[in-house]
């Protein structure tokens, strides 16, 4: 059995699963981010860039955690940060950022943006359990 968000949407639950939006330019992290949320009883909708991301906010209203790669073509997922706490719409909801790179300079700015928390690929399970329990409270 999966270790992830029990009684948030699992089986055996009547809430429907947390929607999470996962942004990654890159095919392969995006399947593996996928598959630890949706392991985790996460509903999950995944998109290559910050402006799809940002189009699909606009269409759906039930985004409970958008978790975003830091480095993507077009929009960063700091952009992309900044844009969803900037939009009274959108700023609540929790966004996590995620990188390859380990650069403390930039893991405290997009924390001091608003992000919920940041994670060094590879994302594991226990990073999402860990999200679980700290964003969908």
């Amino acid at each position: 059995m999966a270790a992830g968000c029990k009684g948030l949407g699992g089986e055996g639950s009547a809430a429907p699963p947390p929607h999470v939006l996962a942004v990654d330019d890159s095919s392969v992290d995006r399947a593996v981010i996928a598959s630890i949320l949706r392991s985790s009883h996460f509903r999950v909708t995944a998109v290559d860039s910050g402006k799809r991301a940002l189009e699909l906010l606009g269409s759906e209203p039930n985004v409970s955690m958008i978790i975003t790669d830091y480095w993507m073509p077009e929009m960063t997922g700091y952009e992309l940060l900044k844009k969803v706490k900037e939009s009274s719409r959108l700023k609540e909801i929790p966004v996590v950022i995620m990188s390859s790179e380990n650069v403390p300079t930039r893991i405290s700015r997009c924390l001091e943006e608003g992000a919920e928390d940041f994670l060094l690929k590879p994302v594991r399970l226990a990073d999402v359990s860990r999200l679980c329990s700290r964003v969908l409270r």
